[in-house]
This record gives C-alpha cells, structure tokens and sequence, in this order.
C-alpha cells in the first residue's frame, strides 16, 4: 500500500476517536442514561393472580314464560269493544276487553230491589216479635192474679216462638239476597276483562259484535318479563347442581348472565336420561330482547369451586420444549417456562412456574430477549 494511504487511513481513524470523545463528553452521563433508555423495549404488562374456578360443560336450554295462556271470558254476553291489538303490551289490571253488561246491570237493580224487600219484610217481622214479647211479659205479670190465665200465657209463649221463626227466615232471606247482589256485581265487573299480569298480546279471538259464552277464550297473553330458564341436564352431571347453586348461562346475543338453581324435577326422561332444571335468571344487558323459547346455553358446573393461579392468554408463548413467559423483574424481563391447565375465559390456569401477584409481559414479549431491558407501558398493571 502506497505510503501516502496508510496515512490518510491513520488519519481516519484518529478522526473517529476524536469524535467519538468529543461526543461523550457533550452527552455527559444523563446522555448515557437517556440513550439507555431508548435502548429498553415498551411493553404492556399484567399481574398473575387468583381466582375462582369451576370446571363446566355447556348444555343446551331454552327461556320459558312462567305467565302465559288464554284470558278468558267470565261471564256470558256480547263483545262490545276490544281494546288491544297483537304485539301490545299491557300492564297488570288494564282493560282488554269490554263486554255487554246492560243486562246485568238490569239483573243487579232487581236484586237490590229484592234485597231491600227484604229487609223490609224482616223488619214486619221483628216488630211482629216485639208485640208478641210484650204480650208474653203482660202474661207473666199476671200470674199472681186471679185474673191469670194458663192458656193465654201458652198461647202469648207460642206466639213468640212462631214470631222469632219468621224473623230468622226473613234475616236468612236478607242473607240470601245480598249474596245475589254481591254475585251480580261481580258479573257487572267482569264485563270489563283485564290483564291479569303485565304481558304482550300474541292473539285475538274475537271481534266486536260476536257473541261469547263463560270460559271462551277472548285473547293470548304471555308474561315476556316474568322468564326462567329451563335445561335438560343429564342425569351423570347434576353432581355440580343444588337449589341455589349459581351458574352462568350465555344468551344467542353473545352476553352473558347469571342463573339461580330454583328446583330439580324428580322426573327423569328414560330416552335421554335427562332430568328438567329451573333456574331463576338474573339479566344484565341484552343486546335483543328476550323472547319465550328463546335457546341459551347454561354451563353447567362438574366440580367444586375452587382457587387457581391464573396468567393471561397473551402472556404465553409457545416454544418447542414447552410454554414460557416473560417476569419483569425491576426494569428487566427473564424467560420462565410454565405448566398450564385449563383455559378460564381469556385466561389460563396456571400449575406451575408462576406464583400470584408477579408481573408478566402481555403485549411486546414476542420481540423480547432473556435479560433484556424493558419500560412498562403507561396504566398496564
């Protein structure tokens, strides 16, 4: 090499120390630290922790109404007026459906007309009494007198007898008219039929004008908001289950809700060796509303509570000899190899190779190498 070359090369590579120096020394020690720091991976991180787990298998079911069926007439007469329409909804005592109630409203001011003769009949009769008494007290007061007489005091005697008969048939008379009164004021009632639970119309069966008879069915009412959960469980899984037990069931709309066993029916189906089981739902947020028949799935519980150690799913990464994560230990991240166990939701249960409360990398670990420096991302816990 020309002598000229190797220096102009000297040269160079003096110039580079010199700036390399020169460079340090402008940074000084926060520059160091600084560069540092921009040398540190951000990640997102979590913590390990412990939860309840209960192992389940999911078993088809379905809501079931517990109000639901035909309101009917109760009285014989004709449709003066519907006042409901399929797909309204009603509340508790309001008015459906009002029928022809002329007649009966005739029939109840002839009964209060019996009624009041009724009692004025009873009235005769106890003042008929009355007399006969103060004859029978007259009777008496003559017995130490010559002027008494053996045979008007029996007669004055029977006398009352006979008066205090007709006196309890004319009070009994009373009773029997005021329970007509109180019937025909029921029937009066009536004409007027009303929802006997809040609901929604499903059908109408009449029209104005028809004629309908006592019992006919005037319009389908179901509860939509008075609604249980019905499965067909097998009998080998009713271990889990007991009146009270909760569970957790999940709607067509993807929420998911919890559920109180209400009863197991000591009925078993000898085809599917299943047994019927209510549970008394308690709805958060639906994205559509519920209707009867509506298919849910209850996850049915095959084991005992009981607490696990859990990691997040992102934690984990798969490597051929195994599942490892990353522990943040300060401001570094080191490789832990870990046993899992089953998934719980967006979480696994961790058997061994983590303890709770240490911190794991949930988001970046796929960049990360063992020891390598780590910034924690700003609210990650």
């Amino acid at each position: 090499m020309p002598s000229h070359m190797k220096n102009i090369r000297h040269l160079a590579f003096v110039l580079v120390g010199l700036f390399s120096a020169v460079h340090v020394i402008w940074l000084g020690v926060p520059g160091l630290a600084v560069a540092q720091e921009l040398e540190a991976m951000l990640v997102r991180v979590e913590k390990v922790r412990t939860e309840p787990f209960t192992q389940t298998v999911p078993i088809v079911g379905r809501l079931v109404s517990l109000r639901m069926g035909d309101i009917a007439a109760r009285i014989s007469a004709p449709v003066e007026s519907i006042h409901v329409e399929v797909g309204d909804r009603v509340t508790k005592g309001q008015v459906m459906v009002v029928l022809d109630g002329e007649i009966l409203k005739a029939e109840l001011n002839l009964t209060q007309s019996e009624l009041d003769e009724a009692g004025a009949e009873m009235k005769t009769w106890a003042a008929e009494l009355d007399v006969a008494k103060t004859e029978l007290r007259r009777q008496k007061g003559l017995s130490t007198s010559v002027a008494f007489s053996q045979a008007k005091f029996e007669d004055a005697q029977k006398k009352v007898a006979v008066a205090e008969a007709r006196v309890e048939r004319a009070r009994a008379n009373v009773a029997i008219k005021r329970s007509n009164l109180q019937r025909k004021q029921i029937d009066v009632e009536y004409a007027a039929v009303r929802a006997p639970y809040a609901g929604v119309v499903m059908r109408r069966y009449t029209e104005a004008g028809a004629y309908v008879n006592k019992g006919d069915p005037l319009a389908r009412l179901i509860g939509d908001r008075s609604l249980e959960v019905e499965a067909f469980i097998p009998y080998t899984r009713l271990n889990g289950l007991s009146a009270g037990r909760k569970v957790d069931f999940k709607l067509d709309d993807g929420s998911r809700h919890k559920a109180t066993v209400r009863a197991i029916l000591p009925s078993e189906n000898p085809r599917t060796r299943t047994r019927i089981v209510r549970l008394v739902p308690e709805f958060g947020k639906t994205k559509r509303p519920l209707a009867e028949s509506q298919s849910v799935v209850v996850y049915v519980p095959i084991s005992e509570d009981r607490s696990v150690v859990t990691v997040h799913k992102d934690a984990v990464l798969k490597q051929p000899k195994g599942d490892i994560v990353y522990v943040v230990n300060k401001d570094s991240a080191q490789i832990r190899p870990v046993v899992l166990g089953d998934a719980l939701g967006n979480r696994f249960e961790v058997l061994s190779g983590l303890k709770q409360g240490e911190v794991v990398v949930i988001r970046g670990n796929e960049r990360l190498q063992p020891g390598a420096k780590v910034r924690v991302e700003k609210g990650s816990s």
